[in-house]
């Protein structure tokens, strides 16, 4: 049995648990949705897997729904983070939706020297990561971090993490991941519009938990990049096999 609305809530979840709605969720399922007493909605905090809950009360500025049965378990996605330099407003929404869909377990956006946005509102990607679980089934949603610089980001780096750099300069060479070191934590990261400076460069390359890779024959956008270094990494050393 499943539901067609899905909704992140921030309460526990479990057998016979009650769950208040906001007044912003309450709109949403009574007001948008029509839902009315007996209506059904599949709930996930991220740590207790899916529940199938039932409307108990139903109000305009609030309600009451009822979990009955737990329709799927947690599903932690790997042990990756996922860094990028944020671009225009709209871009960086797409690329906070598809890491949250494609299996990030934390995103970071970085500021790299050739960054054109200094600033971004963390609450407001953090909402569209949720947005991004709730729509593409997931029970799991990603840490939205604030912007960090990439500097200070690689300064305090975690003994035992391998970072996947995407190298923008290494454009047509045959340079993929080994599947050696799959099963430890990762990163990733693809750089802005204007891509690393030589600088940046030179130091990445230069760490010893780095690989180098290529995206393939073309210079790619930085939303397209970001797809397209996440699928390389989930069919090589992900959950895809």
């Amino acid at each position: 049995m499943s539901a067609k609305i899905r909704l992140y809530v921030e309460q526990p979840l479990g057998q016979g648990q009650s769950v208040e709605l906001t007044r912003e969720q309450a709109h949403y399922l009574f007001g948008v949705m029509r839902l009315g007493v007996g209506g059904q909605v599949a709930l996930f905090n991220g740590q207790d897997g899916e529940w199938l809950a039932e409307v108990s009360e139903a109000g305009k500025r609030g309600g009451v729904l009822t979990c009955a049965q737990q329709t799927k378990p947690l599903q932690l996605p790997p042990d990756l983070w996922f860094m990028f330099a944020p671009i225009k407003k709209a871009r960086t929404d797409f690329i906070v939706e598809k890491a949250a869909e494609m299996g990030a377990a934390r995103i970071m956006p970085v500021q790299t020297q050739f960054t054109n946005s200094e600033r971004i509102r963390q609450d407001r990607l953090q909402a569209h990561a949720v947005e991004a679980a709730e729509q593409c089934g997931g029970t799991f949603v990603p840490e939205v971090a604030d912007l960090q610089r990439l500097d200070k980001v690689l300064d305090s780096w975690p003994d035992g993490r391998q970072l996947m750099f995407c190298n923008e300069a290494e454009v047509g060479s045959a340079l993929r991941l080994a599947a050696s070191e799959k099963g430890c934590p990762w990163a990733i990261l693809v750089g802005p519009e204007g891509g690393f400076s030589d600088h940046e460069r030179a130091r990445l390359t230069a760490l010893p938990y780095a690989h180098v890779v290529s995206l393939g024959p073309r210079i790619l956008r930085a939303d397209t990049a970001a797809v397209a270094a996440l699928t390389m990494w989930q069919q090589a050393l992900g959950d895809w096999v």
